[in-house]
């Protein structure tokens, strides 16, 4: 927490506003507008996946249709692919982001479109911060005419060319989970420049209650809004997003200059154009086997590491879907490795990582 949060959430309680709803809700959709830029509009939500649900359907994306899906990515990314009755077509990624490779997103389309069933929507992600191919994903999406939803759950504090991430889709979602960059505890945001798409994420988040002094339901709705007391929270974090921008990158600058004497460790830097808020600092190591090594002698001192996300087409529960995949994302799960990045870390904290790291190393 940064200081204010407890301010607004006790403003939240002595005006005895504590439905969804509200003067923070409000006040908190205003600052992430602010923080935006480019005449957005949001609407803050119970969850990010939440938004993506609520962006398919303002997409028109419904029972039978496609939707490509980056593989490499948190499983919340294609969920409500299922939700709608839709199904993923999973696309791998390129090297130099670990995002949606432009090349295989355009085979992916073609091969569906001489199928003669042509995707209804994209869904990109920024990973782990870094921002996808933007330009070149986009040229793809508009000669084809496929919108293309903006996965911003890790990103809030990124951007491309000096313009912030979430705002480059047709839709973009932002999350405010408990791990990401700043947090509601629970809670996301739809974030587009098109006023009535939010509007109508609004509407449908709310219930869809018709304009009526009665309760009437033309369209079903959903319990997706966002309530007045976590978005006080989230008032509080946004006046300190920079700090917390800051102290990731930070974490990551630190492994870098720390590690750069072994060579056989990569670290993922920051193509042209783009900066990063470096949710997460994450390693590659020549193998799976240096991997688990480096993995187990960490936990070994009570420090928590993890896996980069295992790819969504080798995922149990999506077996048998389409995927246009080069072996990037399995190479990346094998050998990656995320390494503490909380914003709170110390330099001793930081210090016992990379101990660790080089007695195993050496």
């Amino acid at each position: 927490m940064g200081g204010s949060e407890q301010k607004y959430v006790n403003e939240a309680f002595e005006t005895n506003w504590i439905a969804p709803l509200g003067p923070n809700v409000n006040a908190f959709e205003q600052s992430i507008r602010d923080s935006l830029g480019n005449d957005v509009h949001v609407a803050a939500l119970s969850a990010g996946t939440a938004a993506i649900h609520l962006g398919l359907e303002l997409l028109g994306v419904g029972k039978g249709d496609d939707v490509i899906c980056q593989s490499f990515t948190f499983s919340a990314s294609a969920n409500p692919i299922s939700y709608v009755g839709a199904s993923p077509v999973f696309v791998d990624s390129e090297l130099e982001t670990w995002n949606l490779s432009p090349s295989l997103l355009r085979k992916a389309i073609e091969n569906g479109i001489e199928k003669g069933k042509k995707p209804k929507a994209i869904i990109a992600v920024h990973l782990y911060g870094m921002p996808y191919k933007i330009a070149e994903i986009r040229a793809v999406a508009d000669e084809f005419q496929i919108p293309i939803l903006e996965d911003s759950a890790e990103a809030l504090g990124s951007t491309y060319k000096g313009m912030p991430c979430g705002t480059f889709g047709d839709i973009g979602i932002l999350s405010f989970n408990g791990n990401k960059i700043i947090t509601t505890s629970g809670g996301g945001a739809l974030v587009s420049k098109n006023k009535e798409f939010v509007e109508r994420a609004v509407f449908l988040a709310t219930q869809a209650r018709d304009d009526a002094p009665h309760y009437q339901h033309s369209n079903i709705g959903y319990n997706y809004r966002m309530s007045n007391v976590l978005a006080g929270i989230g008032r509080g974090q946004m006046e300190v997003l920079d700090d917390r921008v800051n102290a990731r990158r930070a974490n990551y600058q630190f492994y870098l200059d720390s590690l750069k004497e072994f060579s056989q460790l990569e670290f993922l830097g920051e193509p042209e154009g783009c900066f990063s808020n470096r949710w997460l600092s994450c390693i590659l190591t020549p193998s799976f086997e240096i991997r688990e090594k480096l993995r187990m002698s960490l936990l070994d001192e009570n420090i928590e590491s993890r896996p980069l996300w295992k790819p969504l087409h080798l995922q149990p529960i999506f077996n048998g879907n389409q995927h246009y995949v080069d072996g990037t994302s399995e190479s990346l799960f094998e050998r990656g490795l995320c390494l503490p990045s909380g914003s709170n870390l110390t330099k001793d904290d930081l210090d016992r990582v990379v101990t660790t790291i080089k007695n195993v190393l050496s």
